[in-house]
């Protein structure tokens, strides 16, 4: 026994050591003081509009968010002459639409700065997209896996984008059928224009979901895995929708987003992929040498969209609600324990919801009741639905 402790410590104390020797680092680089400029958007050949969006990078250390950046002339200009002026949108975006461009001429956007700094990124060709051929699902694992299929008969793709946009139909976990009336301070019937219990919430993807045929013999990218939805998820609680866009690379701006998702999403152990410097195609005209974050492609955006309904997933998957609901407590006009009126102490000057009431003989004596986020869809939603909705027929 002695022996097998000796053994033991000895093994141990190498890490005991190291741990106790561990020094915190705090390289230099999370307290410099530069702030560069950010750029965002594609130049869009097509009907749907030119987006870009101008912001400046923040510290790590630091407590500050990123903002738009305004007061700035932004423009799309041709190898050949010819400009188009984006319109300042506010928050640092700028857009303009429908333009027509000429695929056998460069184009370039340009920017001047409201502290006189003048930007550019290098004459980009315009790429065509192809169509989305079709836009599914499969189930795998307990989750709802979207995927992409597209090609190009010609072979000239090659390399592709994706982003898209979300929007779902939830409710509340419980229905109200009152509401307080702060004028009357009292309990009301809810008339529908204070409708509460369905509403719709949307997002926009944060990932980098890019794709390449370079490999293969034909420009066919097969099954693209694009966002992966939960089966707990509320997403698909009701009925789901999801709007693709498909954007063209070239070779040189496929490499810079793969560069940047693995610099963003790659780096969670030594066996990922490592850090590597982004370089885009903006460039401070001025001085060279400053970093510029972005890479501005020319191209037209095909889009599709698709609903899933909750009829379309396994029977068995049950949406979890994100706030803690408990059963439905009860306030009474008259507590007989108490003597006080809890409608008016929990309900009405409190921050709960009348569900139901509670009756007596015919008599209301009070109203069932939960919190705000158990019973009002609108702390994190719009009852409105959105002008492309269409219900399940």
């Amino acid at each position: 026994m002695i022996t097998g402790r000796r053994y033991l410590l000895l093994f141990l104390l190498p890490g005991i050591v190291f741990i106790a020797c561990k020094k915190p680092y705090n390289p230099k680089v999370v307290d410099a003081p530069n702030s560069y400029l950010v750029v965002e958007g594609v130049i869009n050949n097509g009907s749907d509009s030119t987006i870009v969006r101008l912001s400046k990078t923040v510290n790590i250390s630091g407590n500050a968010k990123t903002s738009g950046v305004d007061n700035c002339t932004v423009s799309v200009e041709g190898d050949g002459g010819g400009t188009y002026a984006l319109i300042p949108q506010g928050s640092g975006i700028y857009a303009i639409t429908g333009l027509s461009l000429d695929v056998s001429k460069k184009y370039r956007l340009h920017i001047l700065t409201n502290d006189s700094k003048e930007y550019a990124s290098d004459y980009v060709e315009v790429k065509k997209t192809p169509p989305i051929d079709s836009l599914g699902f499969n189930i795998k694992n307990n989750n709802l896996q979207l995927y992409a299929n597209t090609h190009d008969a010609t072979n000239n793709t090659r390399y592709y984008r994706w982003s898209f946009e979300e929007t779902w139909r939830f409710h509340s976990k419980y229905q109200s059928a009152y509401m307080v009336d702060p004028t009357k301070k009292g309990v009301v019937v809810r008339p529908p224009s204070e409708s509460s219990y369905y509403c719709f919430a949307g997002d926009k993807s944060s990932s980098i979901v890019i794709g390449s045929s370079a490999k293969l013999l034909q420009d066919v990218i097969y099954q693209q895995p694009l966002t992966t939805i939960a089966s707990t998820s509320e997403k698909i609680e009701l009925r789901y929708t999801i709007l693709l866009k498909q954007y063209a690379l070239t070779k040189e701006a496929y490499q810079f987003w793969e560069n940047l998702k693995k610099n963003t999403e790659q780096l969670g152990s030594i066996f990922d992929a490592q850090p590597s410097q982004l370089t885009g195609n903006i460039h401070n005209l001025k001085d060279p040498a400053e970093p510029v974050i972005g890479y501005i492609s020319a191209t037209n955006i095909q889009s599709k969209r698709v609903f899933i309904d909750n009829a379309d997933i396994p029977h068995d998957w049950a949406p979890t609600y994100p706030y803690d609901c408990g059963p439905p407590d009860s306030a009474l006009y008259v507590n007989p324990k108490t003597k006080q009126n809890d409608v008016l102490n929990i309900i009405v000057n409190g921050n709960a919801i009348p569900l139901l009431e509670i009756t007596q003989k015919l008599d209301i004596i009070g109203f069932t009741y939960s919190t705000i986020e158990c019973s009002d869809c609108r702390i994190r939603g719009r009852v409105q639905a959105p002008s492309f909705w269409i219900e399940r027929k």
